[in-house]
């Protein structure tokens, strides 16, 4: 049995996806608890600072935006009896992230929906998901999005 789970959410439904899988493992008695992790990523083009650009108020909607996106999230699964917490951590290096956060918190299974991309694809847009999986110190379930359906 995994005792914590760690669920990467950015907001997208692929991502919402790998919870339905989660949520079989925790009935199946295979998860005892879950962590919903957001990485809020602002990159600061600092050749526009001084343009007057109100960063700090971009910064502020990005992480009450994530706050609400994760309330409602950990609000959804708690009603379900799903024992969970939800975090955001700001960065601008999701797969770092999610490793680190793994290590740091005790997690020993990372769950997380892949897009599935192959090939120039892959080389041209990079993976969160394949960073994630060759760094991580625990095992990686990935979540295809032909499973989402």
């Amino acid at each position: 049995m995994y005792k914590k789970a760690l669920v990467p959410l950015d907001g997208s439904k692929l991502a919402e996806c790998a919870l339905a899988h989660v949520e079989g493992l925790i009935h199946d008695g295979a998860i005892g608890e879950v962590v919903l992790l957001n990485v809020v990523g602002l990159d600061i083009p600092w050749d526009e600072m001084d343009k007057g650009i109100d960063f700090g108020g971009i910064r502020q909607g990005l992480i009450e935006t994530a706050q609400r996106y994760l309330a409602g999230m950990e609000k959804d699964l708690d009603a379900k009896g799903i024992k969970v917490r939800a975090e955001f951590v700001e960065a601008n290096r999701p797969a770092h992230v999610i490793t680190d956060y793994a290590r740091a918190n005790g997690v020993d299974l990372i769950v997380l929906a892949t897009h599935g991309y192959t090939g120039l694809q892959k080389m041209l847009l990079g993976s969160v998901a394949l960073k994630v999986l060759h760094e991580s110190p625990v095992p990686v379930l990935l979540i295809r999005p032909e499973s989402c359906k």
